[in-house]
């Protein structure tokens, strides 16, 4: 009896241990498949997932940031508005400014400023502070259009270092002294061009000034968003800062958003052209960062979508024309990532059926776009996913060129030489 007892305690024992091993090995395989960093800290603000919606100037509106929070499961990380200026009226005047406008559930929300006199930068900073209340305020030392670069702000100002302390000197003093507990960030390049890279003296010159959470764009001014960022730099300034580094350029997918997180040390991503060709990469992001299974979206569910972006366009004062004209601009993005239910990239048999799934998503993207205005759109929509494209699903993974040109090496363009 003693050697029976005695057995079957060691067989009961080692299954035990099995089973221990297996439950761990089933936690490895979770956690293999989200990075070891999933949110970060901005002040008393704990963010999940680390990831940001990239402002976006005409494009990442109050609709769009709702739509994208919704498709998310409200799982965003930070929401920015489209860039503020703040050079063009004697006195800065938040009712002559659309672009402040925000919604309770895009909270947390920041208010990113632009421009090149640090005493409006820091007027402006303080009225939107004391009167919207945002969650941070970030300032723009990024953007490469000739009419803000060519002026000496956004990206003109990593030509002028000076200038940008003394902004970012008034800006943080003027935020705290209005009375209201508030971030101050900054979202920069890594230079102006390959010969003047100087993203680590702009990290050095935002942490003396008080700026805690840097946003790394891994473009020059003057690439503007041709070729591919540069993660090396990025991954250079996330190593040796003292506040959270925001990594931003080319991530388009989860698995992207992965891989930059574990191997270039940032605290998170930031994402711009990837969420306009897919307002679902933040859930899928966030479902993924939660160990939960990748979710197959029904080109029916992506189609549904244009109903809920039209009405908050009209919520947010849209005229029914540029409704309809925002609604084509989602349409040709989306219906490039329909495919035939089974020929999902990188399954089994996929590529046989790519040439029938672009036929498809071709008829789909054209019976969308040839629509005459919203309703007719909304309405083709519908049957659209009861007929063509019952049997289509919506794959980020076709979505892998979004510059319109493939990039294999990094290109320095001259369209802004010269300014």
């Amino acid at each position: 009896m003693k050697i029976k007892y005695f057995f079957g305690a060691l067989i009961a024992e080692n299954l035990w241990i099995i089973v221990v091993n297996m439950l761990k090995n089933v936690e490895s395989l979770k956690n293999a498949e989200k990075p070891a960093r999933t949110s970060f800290r901005l002040r008393g603000l704990e963010v999940f997932p680390n990831t940001i919606l990239s402002p976006m100037d005409g494009v990442t509106d109050a609709p769009f940031r709702r739509l994208c929070r919704v498709l998310s499961g409200n799982r965003m990380g930070l929401l920015v508005s489209e860039f503020v200026p703040t050079d063009g009226d004697a006195v800065f005047n938040l009712e002559g400014h659309k672009q402040l406008r925000f919604f309770p559930e895009e909270r947390p929300f920041g208010v990113q400023i632009f421009g090149r006199f640090p005493d409006k930068m820091a007027d402006a900073a303080r009225k939107i502070a004391v009167a919207l209340k945002p969650d941070y305020i970030e300032v723009n030392a990024g953007c490469p259009a000739p009419k803000v670069a060519g002026k000496g702000s956004g990206s003109g100002l990593l030509r002028d270092l000076p200038r940008l302390q003394e902004i970012l000197h008034d800006v943080r003093a003027a935020l705290d002294g209005c009375g209201v507990e508030m971030p101050l960030t900054l979202k920069c390049r890594i230079g102006w061009d390959s010969e003047s890279i100087n993203v680590l003296e702009t990290l050095a010159i935002a942490e003396g000034e008080g700026v805690e959470m840097l946003t790394v764009h891994g473009r020059t001014r003057l690439q503007g968003y041709n070729g591919l960022a540069d993660w090396d730099w990025i991954g250079k300034v996330a190593a040796v800062a003292k506040i959270p580094v925001i990594g931003n350029g080319d991530v388009n997918s989860v698995e992207v958003a992965r891989e930059r997180i574990e191997n270039y040390g940032v605290s998170g991503v930031a994402i711009g052209r990837g969420a306009m060709h897919n307002p679902w990469i933040f859930g899928q992001i966030a479902d993924a960062w939660e160990g939960k299974p990748k979710r197959v979206i029904t080109a029916g569910e992506a189609l549904d979508v244009f109903r809920l972006y039209y009405g908050f366009k009209i919520e947010d004062g849209s005229t029914d024309k540029g409704a309809e004209g925002r609604l084509k601009q989602l349409a040709a993005r989306l219906c490039k990532g329909f495919c035939l239910d089974g020929a999902v990239s990188g399954s089994e048999g996929a590529t046989s059926g790519m040439d029938g799934a672009d036929d498809v998503a071709m008829q789909v993207r054209q019976t969308l776009l040839s629509s005459s205005c919203a309703a007719e759109l909304l309405d083709r929509a519908q049957s659209l996913k009861e007929g063509l494209a019952k049997d289509l699903v919506f794959d980020p993974g076709r979505l892998v060129n979004l510059n319109g040109a493939k990039e294999t090496e990094l290109k320095f363009g001259d369209q802004f030489k010269g300014r």
